[in-house]
């Protein structure tokens, strides 16, 4: 979900400060609703594939791990920044320009790749051709989400905010779902393994265009930025770094934020090392890992599982199919599970990495395609639980005033998860595969011990905060 922010003194133009008068057209909607979409789907789509091209070009798991890790360094940094300027250059033109970084990213991977299959270029150059074209999208990017989001917090009243909100947010874990079950059928004779980058780069351009035509350029109505999320590295993987709780209270946060400046109090400066935060930074860092381990994993271990190093064209459609099937279960928690159980931040934390350490433990053991599926969703289940957890904990161990910059702690801690862990949980998963898992299961039972131990109580947390 998002969290909308007061005006900060880098704004160029005068905000006013009431709410809309009326709401976003659905036509508008459905083309921001697209925005997410489309990115998100491409990226899994990608992650699908990667394991079955890295196998044909001839080199190591670890080194198409470490090809994302530049692009999730740069979408770390880069996606708080075009997050802070949105609200001086505008909406719509971050959007554009997040789409721009994504097509040309697509576009300059599936070329690169290409000429590496084809065996134009060495392995290694294709790798590094690679990994500078996927820096694009993790340094440009990263402007559409917060852009998009704050278009619509700028442009709906606040009896309507919290479900459009939740609305866009949506878009992208449903790309997570489309992206593996599209893949598969996105390769075609002329391209190969790597028909989806182009497909989707084709899609983007599309709906980039009618982004031009359709969306009318913005002056904000009122102050409202985007929250950073972090990218979609693999299915199932998209932390929102929004909560329900948080949600409720976002409209608190601005009339917090007013009253506070006004006064001509300042918002106290929120550190890492605050003791409110600590458990809960240090439970999602833990987690965080864990689950990226798993991603960086899963589609190699498909390939050695089922017999398919020699044929790797054809682990796509399994991996797909296990990656849909993780994702499908985190919409399941995060839409269902949660809501109807009214699980608090420290059941939801804990029990969330319970289920992920019995999903992993579940699919290291398979043999078969039905086992691994099951298992990841299990393992994906958990992980759909743990992270709005841990958000909302956070969340709710901070003051209404800090929820801004807990906000953006929260989405350091997501992001760092994928610069390393998953080169280093294949790294691991090389040596020997029990060793990697083995290694995400105790990151899980470290989360679970932790949250015994030093999370707060979930009837202290949910009390009101001022």
């Amino acid at each position: 979900m998002t969290n909308v922010e007061p005006t900060t003194s880098d704004q160029t133009a005068p905000i006013v400060q009431s709410a809309p008068q009326r709401t976003i057209s659905r036509e508008r909607m459905a083309l921001l609703f697209m925005v997410m979409l489309v990115t998100a789907a491409g990226n899994t789509a990608m992650q699908s594939v990667m394991p079955s091209i890295g196998t044909e070009l001839g080199v190591a798991d670890v080194w198409i791990s470490l090809a994302y890790t530049w692009s999730a360094l740069l979408w770390v940094i880069c996606a708080p920044l075009w997050a802070r300027r949105s609200d001086r250059r505008g909406r719509k033109a971050m959007m554009a320009m997040g789409l721009v970084g994504f097509i040309a990213s697509m576009s300059l991977c599936g070329l690169a790749l290409i000429f590496g299959l084809a065996g134009l270029l060495p392995a290694a150059a294709t790798l590094i051709l690679f990994a500078l074209a996927r820096s694009l999208y993790g340094g440009f990017g990263s402007a559409a989400p917060p852009a998009v989001q704050a278009y619509v917090a700028s442009r709906t009243p606040r009896s309507e905010r919290t479900q459009a909100l939740a609305l866009v947010a949506s878009s992208f874990g449903l790309g997570t779902v489309i992206g593996p079950a599209l893949a598969p059928l996105l390769i075609f004779p002329s391209t190969g393994l790597v028909g989806p980058f182009f497909a989707f780069a084709i899609f983007a351009v599309l709906v980039l265009v009618t982004l031009r035509l359709r969306l009318p350029d913005d002056t904000p109505t009122f102050a409202a930025r985007g929250e950073v999320m972090a990218a979609p590295f693999s299915a199932g993987s998209n932390p929102r770094i929004g909560s329900e709780v948080a949600s409720q209270e976002s409209d608190d946060n601005e009339d917090n934020a007013a009253t506070v400046a006004a006064e001509g109090a300042s918002i106290p400066d929120l550190k890492w090392s605050d003791s409110r935060l600590k458990p809960w930074i240090l439970a999602g860092l833990l987690g965080g890992h864990a689950q990226a381990a798993t991603l960086g994993i899963i589609g190699f271990f498909i390939l050695d599982r089922l017999g398919l190093r020699s044929d790797p064209g054809a682990g796509t459609g399994p991996i797909g199919l296990v990656l849909m099937s993780g994702a499908i279960a985190t919409l399941l928690a995060q839409w269902g599970l949660i809501p109807i159980l009214k699980l608090g931040p420290r059941a939801s934390t804990m029990w969330g990495v319970a289920l992920s350490a019995l999903g992993t433990a579940t699919f290291a053991v398979s043999q078969d395609l039905h086992s691994i599926t099951v298992g990841f969703a299990i393992a994906s289940l958990g992980y759909g639980l743990f992270r709005p957890g841990f958000t909302s904990g956070a969340s709710l161990s901070v003051s209404r005033i800090e929820q801004g910059q807990v906000s953006g702690i929260v989405a350091s801690v997501n992001g760092a998860a994928y610069v390393l862990a998953p080169a280093i949980g294949v790294w691991l998963y090389g040596h020997h595969p029990l060793i990697g898992f083995a290694t995400i299961c105790l990151l899980c039972c470290a989360v679970f011990v932790l949250g015994w131990i030093r999370l707060g109580d979930d009837t202290h947390l949910t009390r009101d905060r001022h």
